[in-house]
């Protein structure tokens, strides 16, 4: 498979094997090589003030509080988030860019002033360039002042002076020996450099966490952050002294990104880091998330049976090209600043990617009989125990073998027959194969909204309809109304598809709706299975409460038969059935360890990439047409729209001579999530706080009592006119 169009010199060879003994100076301006960490960790004490440093305004408001708790203990990683010396930030270098001097005299540069940036920025998000091109033309402006900019293509320009983030290329792939209907177009972000810019953006400043963390209580280890979790650990203690982790999550699904013009479909990827906390990477309004390359999939001229293999092949191809910058950081590490403006000797492993089960089987490139992170198959799936983990390596020898026998490009077809035998994908490449600390058994989660809600809405709704029938529906018309639990007036049975917030609502009241009406056992493994999907959804565990969402899950597994003899159980091709072969039901088996590897899974629900799906990847292809240089078109969209985004935040702190780094620090008491940029800029300029569009916040009262350990009860009291008393 080869590449056409700019790929930057480092990026431009992928090595297929890494070499473990080479460690490289992460100084750019040093290229000296070392056999070991420990030769290499020394030679840096020599070019760098080696500084321990432990402390964030988040870190230190969280261990003040367990401080104050007689039930909870901290300490933190005694080897971790050493600093090495001062280096600006991201928005300190926006300010050191070229146009230094030009915007010391006026920041608005090249516009004149903020109102003309405002319309500026309001014409390029809102028009297409035959609009403004029209706007500019309006006799209004023939007796009124005219902005600076006299037409579309000066205004553009303009906007390519910005101060820019990373940058967006367009590549174009080509698979050797076989034709495509159209040119396999990527459109990509460096990913590293997507990491550096969310690691120093100052926006996160004051929440961001740099080191594992050990958080004990009377129930056991604590399990929320990915820092506070065991993975964590196990990474920092095979590193350096003094380095510290960059945890990268992952997010991806096929999905349309134009409408009514061809119904493009692509694979975006979505990154976001594990040092920003996980209530502010689940709003999708705070811009911890980044896409970083819009994954083609490919028409091949080739038989049905070989269209999905390629098609795989190259979206491993693609993410490959997309993170190669990644896996040499994960491996040699690099220096780069924090949001504070500290130097940091920073690895990059991969620790977390959400995606749906179709996409993790291909990730895992394991056949669609088989479990992506257990060697459980089809036959297996409905088992009460767990099975042992698919680990990288046992995958990796299982296609060398099949790879031994048969070349996997001279025949493609006798590969995929061979590799189907030991439920492999026929993927030869997979992109982390050469990824350091990177398993996909451990990256790989059970997320949510795909594992749990739809598993409801597929398989535990489905039972109670084919037991309950228009009773279900006649209980569901009949429910009273109450606060925060939605009515439905028509009943369930209707409704083909359903969203997440539906499941979850039917999800709240399924279990006193069946009550009295269905037989005890059948009421029993109900009630098992719901009440594991609500524990998996806990923000925080312990090991008291993850023995405990076991014991549920085995509750059910002791109970399902009851399903069977009612014959609940059928699917509309093959009518009853007398097993429990359901490929996400073996995933919940999965799910303790995965909370004490990765922590609290709500954090990575795919609720909130589905939503930047929407707001981040498919709104630049609305703004194009299907001509050549679509996907250049796409580039200056994307790369327009990121620059505009980051140089309004810093207008509006620079021109206020507010410094460049972030040191709010956020109240205790106040549970719920905002916009971190909100809260920035409410807190040092809040006459300015009206020109950003934030989150209302909203304060959970129930929160405090509900994440207490003695809560056994909550409580909603509505009154007769149906107003909630607090």
């Amino acid at each position: 498979m080869t590449e056409t169009g700019y790929i930057p010199p480092e990026l431009a060879h992928i090595s297929e094997v890494p070499n473990p003994g080479r460690y490289q100076c992460p100084n750019v301006a040093c290229e000296v090589f070392f056999e070991t960490h420990d030769m290499l960790i020394q030679h840096i004490r020599m070019c760098y003030p080696l500084v321990p440093f432990h402390s964030s305004t988040a870190q230190d408001a969280r261990l003040a509080s367990f401080g104050q708790s007689s039930h909870s203990r901290a300490r933190y990683h005694e080897r971790s988030g050493y600093t090495f010396g001062n280096e600006p930030n991201t928005f300190e270098q926006f300010h050191d860019g070229p146009l230094k001097q030009e915007r010391e005299i006026n920041v608005y540069y090249p516009f004149q002033s903020r109102a003309e940036w405002s319309l500026a920025k309001f014409l390029v998000e809102n028009l297409t360039q035959t609009q403004i091109k029209r706007f500019l033309a309006l006799p209004w402006f023939h007796d009124n002042p005219q902005p600076s900019f006299t037409s579309v293509e000066e205004l553009l320009r303009w906007m390519d002076t910005l101060p820019s983030g990373p940058k967006w290329w367009s590549t174009v792939l080509e698979v050797e020996g076989y034709k495509t209907t159209d040119s396999i177009q990527l459109i990509w972000h460096d990913a590293e450099e997507v990491t550096r810019s969310l690691f120093g953006n100052p926006i996160f400043g004051a929440d961001m966490m740099f080191d594992p963390i050990l958080i004990t209580n009377g129930l056991g280890q604590e399990y929320s952050e990915w820092f506070s979790v065991r993975e964590a650990h196990r990474i920092q203690d095979s590193l350096p002294e003094g380095a510290t982790i960059i945890p990268i999550l992952a997010a991806s699904d096929k999905t349309p990104v134009t409408r009514m013009t061809g119904g493009l479909e692509m694979h975006p990827l979505l990154i976001s880091i594990g040092n920003i906390p996980g209530n502010i990477r689940m709003a999708a309004t705070s811009h911890s998330w980044r896409c970083v390359a819009f994954m083609p999939i490919p028409k091949f001229d080739v038989p049905k049976g070989n269209q999905t293999i390629l098609q795989t092949r190259v979206w491993h191809k693609c993410v490959d090209i997309v993170t190669t910058g990644l896996k040499r950081v994960a491996e040699i590490g690099t220096m780069m600043p924090d949001p504070h403006g500290y130097r940091r000797y920073c690895f990059m492993p991969l620790v977390a990617w959400t995606t749906d089960l179709p996409e993790q089987l291909m990730i895992t490139c394991v056949s669609k009989s088989a479990s992506p992170v257990t060697e459980a198959t089809h036959k297996q799936f409905g088992d009460s125990h767990s099975h042992s983990s698919r680990t990288g390596n046992l995958t990796l020898q299982h296609i060398e073998q099949v790879a031994r026998g048969t070349h996997p490009w001279n025949n493609l077809s006798r590969f995929q027959r061979e590799a189907k035998t030991i439920q492999l994908s026929s993927v030869h490449l997979p992109f982390w194969r050469n990824w350091p600390f990177v398993d996909p058994s451990i990256f790989l989660l059970p997320e949510i909204l795909h594992t749990c809600h739809k598993f409801f809405f597929d398989h535990v709704l489905s039972w109670c309809r084919e037991l309950l029938e228009d009773d279900l529906n006649a209980r569901f018309k009949c429910h009273h109304k109450c606060v925060v639990v939605r009515h439905f007036a028509g009943g369930v049975s209707h409704i083909k598809q359903m969203t997440g917030r539906e499941h979850r609502d039917i999800q709240r009241t399924i279990v006193p709706m069946i009550a009295g009406c269905v037989p005890p056992w059948f009421l029993r493994a109900i009630c098992a299975i719901i009440s594991f999907i609500y524990q998996a959804q806990s923000p925080i565990h312990t090991d008291i409460s993850v023995k405990e969402m076991e014991s549920s899950l085995q509750e059910f597994h002791v109970h399902k038969d009851a399903i069977i003899k009612v014959n609940a159980r059928k699917t509309r091709s093959a009518g009853t059935k007398n097993d429990f072969h359901i490929p996400k039901l073996e995933l919940f088996h999965s799910f303790t360890v995965v909370i004490r590897n990765n922590g609290g899974l709500i954090q990575y629900t795919a609720d909130v990439s589905e939503r930047l799906l929407i707001t981040h990847c498919k709104r630049p292809f609305e703004r194009t047409n299907k001509n050549k240089d679509f996907a250049e078109q796409v580039v200056r969209l994307l790369d327009c729209k990121e620059s505009m985004q980051q140089f309004d935040v810093y207008l509006l702190i620079h021109s206020s001579n507010i410094p460049l780094i972030n040191a709010v620090s956020m109240e205790e008491e106040e549970i719920a999530a905002t916009d971190p940029t909100f809260t920035w800029v409410g807190h040092v300029l809040p006459e300015e706080q009206w020109q950003l569009h934030g989150p209302h916040p909203v304060r959970n009262y129930f929160a405090d009592g509900i994440l207490t350990n003695h809560t056994q009860t909550a409580l909603h009291v509505t009154s007769p006119t149906f107003k909630t008393v607090i």
